[in-house]
């Protein structure tokens, strides 16, 4: 836009104002509470399940690529139920209950989704496990710990040849193994228990259902040691849902139409509550159709999602920044691909990482460029443990906000240094991981608040409805020699988004010492196509790579006024990070300390005098 013209208005976003109540104690601890009330919910998921079936029986509920011919398949609300009914009694026939849970190795799929429906129907606790674990590790310790935390009667799998070694390492497990592909006589078929007649004793188990019931085991991140097992309620899940209804406010979008059926495109993975709890579960409340996206935001996959954008034109679409930037990249030369996404598009949610400004800004051009209008850009904060916790519910011109917390939910910022920790209660966060007595100890403070081991501030200090702004780890965060802290929380992003697309992440270092440096991971997409242009000469691209950041970093130093924003040294990973050693997660996000921690001696490298092999002055 030229200096001075105004900008177009925002597409209307359906949502309350913000309304909080802020206390503050003289030891500086602020409690923020919403005043609006949570909204309806359903009983359980399960009910859930049954009144849209009930209600709309014909109205397709998921959809998914068929492998073999490249179609869409589709499912229906009524069709669901149905084998979700079976399922549950073949379960039942299993031994599957409250005390006996049902683990699915495989991701994303229409069977995944009715098993994990079938389990929860008769109060048997779904356990999906990271897809990694059972496919890219090397000792299978992840999900053997796993394993053991649970202990489950059933195991569920998509196809049995990617997972036959890890069933092999799990030994004789003593479980019911089935799959959709790929049955033995050892391995039950899908289909047929899909077809299992249920009796009166599906219904039974379903009434004993309450906010109690454990609906999921849900394992955090193993970011920091081994995944930490969560027990998630149904009451949990719902109160979840209460409180995004309690925040509704249809009236605000006069194009609403409350009998327009609405396209939710996702790929985030199930074993994590952004895909189930947030999105998966939020399109069933809202009796949407559920296209799963068999593609990822890396070079290789995020073609089969843009594929699928230009069929679908979602009317919600959520993921991470770093797949916001690929599309991004995509749109700006496909005016297409542009009309397709922006078609029905309501508003635009991303989570896991902070947005940039550059790529907010790109987001809205493309916005306006397709539709005359700039649209919301909105994200959810929260964790494994809380569900969401807070969401932007108003249209904000920046980026950086987590929002405030959903009705119901109090949030809490206790001083902590020079930050200001976050901490949480309400009905939504969890009572406790399973078994871990100790751990539980040191997760809630004296007031019963969940420590989330985050860090923010508000916008505002005097007016809480401002919202509030993430401020990285309390953990992460480090200090150089001269006493000057360095935030990782907002340096890193900054930095990554001042580098694209040449990287893909970066890791920050200078504990204690006289400087700020980086570790970079080139986006493999840039590096294979340096690579062809370069003749297949690997060493050419890299130099060429090198080069190239150096002359970004050079740039982002000079817009840089204070030492802990600046990066005096850098060098470029060759070796991606592993996901046995806690450096990455399967949705692709990368944890500082435990990269940190593995990679001293390249650490050390930048600090050395001279710099060692491959570290760059720019």
């Amino acid at each position: 836009m030229a200096d001075g013209q105004a900008l177009p208005p925002f597409r209307p976003l359906p949502q309350k104002e913000p309304d909080i109540e802020m206390v503050r104690k003289p030891d500086g601890t602020i409690y923020l509470t919403p005043r609006q009330a949570p909204g309806d919910r359903p009983k359980t998921i399960p009910h859930c399940l049954d009144e849209r079936a009930s209600e709309h029986p014909d109205r397709v509920w998921l959809k998914q690529r068929d492998p073999q011919t490249d179609e869409w398949r589709a499912l229906t609300y009524g069709e669901g139920k149905k084998k979700v009914d079976s399922l549950a009694q073949a379960l039942l026939d299993m031994g599957a209950g409250p005390d006996a849970p049902v683990m699915i190795l495989s991701g994303n799929s229409i069977e995944s989704a009715l098993v994990i429906l079938a389990a929860q129907k008769i109060g048997a606790p779904a356990a999906p496990i990271s897809v990694p674990y059972s496919t890219m590790s090397s000792d299978f310790g992840k999900l053997k710990h796993c394993f053991g935390a649970v202990k489950p009667k059933a195991i569920f799998v998509q196809q049995v040849e990617p997972f036959k070694p890890a069933l092999d390492a799990l030994g004789d497990h003593g479980c019911t193994v089935f799959a959709k592909e790929g049955a033995t006589n050892e391995i039950r078929s899908f289909d047929e228990l899909a077809a299992t007649e249920p009796t009166a004793a599906v219904s039974e188990a379903m009434s004993k259902l309450n906010d109690d019931s454990v609906a999921k085991y849900l394992f955090t991140s193993g970011s920091t040691g081994m995944p930490k097992p969560v027990p998630t309620t149904q009451g949990a899940m719902c109160s979840m849902i209460a409180g995004q209804d309690g925040l509704r406010d249809d009236e605000r979008d006069p194009d609403y139409d409350p009998d327009e059926v609405h396209d939710v495109l996702d790929w985030l993975p199930w074993n994590h509550i952004s895909g189930s709890n947030v999105n998966f579960n939020g399109a069933l409340w809202n009796g949407a159709t559920f296209w799963i996206d068999g593609g990822k935001p890396t070079p290789q996959l995020f073609g089969e999602t843009i594929r699928n954008i230009r069929e679908v034109s979602p009317s919600s679409f959520g993921t991470a920044p770093i797949a916001l930037s690929m599309l991004a990249d995509a749109m700006e030369h496909d005016d297409d691909l542009l009309e397709a996404f922006f078609k029905n598009m309501r508003s635009i949610g991303y989570g896991g990482a902070t947005l940039s400004d550059d790529l907010y800004d790109r987001l809205q051009a493309l916005a306006i460029k397709a539709t005359g209008k700039r649209i919301p850009i909105v994200t959810m904060y929260g964790a494994t443990e809380t569900q969401g916790i807070t969401v932007v519910h108003w249209v904000v011109d920046r980026v950086g906000l987590i929002g405030l917390p959903l009705p119901g939910m109090t949030l809490k910022l206790v001083p902590n240094g020079s930050k200001m920790e976050v901490r949480v209660k309400g009905p939504s966060v969890m009572s406790g991981y399973l078994n871990m007595p100790e751990k539980n100890a040191e997760t809630f403070d004296e007031e019963g608040y969940y420590k989330l081991g985050d860090a923010a501030i508000m916008v505002d200090e005097n007016d809480p409805n401002k919202g509030i702004i993430f401020d990285g780890r309390v953990g992460e965060d480090f200090k150089l020699s001269t006493g000057t802290w360095v935030s990782v929380g907002t340096l890193r992003p900054d930095l990554v988004a001042a580098c694209s697309p040449l990287v893909f992440d970066a890791v920050l270092t200078g504990q204690d010492k006289d400087f700020a440096g980086a570790m970079f991971w080139p986006s493999q997409a840039t590096f294979e196509t340096y690579v062809k242009e370069a003749g297949g000469d690997m060493q050419k691209a890299f130099i060429r790579l090198t080069g190239e950041l150096t002359e970004k970093v050079r740039a982002f130093n000079a817009k840089e006024k204070g030492s802990s924003r600046r990066i005096k040294r850098f060098l470029v990973m060759t070796e991606p990070p592993s996901i046995d050693a806690g450096e990455i997660t399967d949705k692709g996000y990368v944890n500082q300390r435990a990269v940190i921690d593995r990679r001293t001696d390249l650490v050390k490298s930048i600090y050395t005098d001279p710099p060692g092999p491959g570290v760059v002055e720019p």
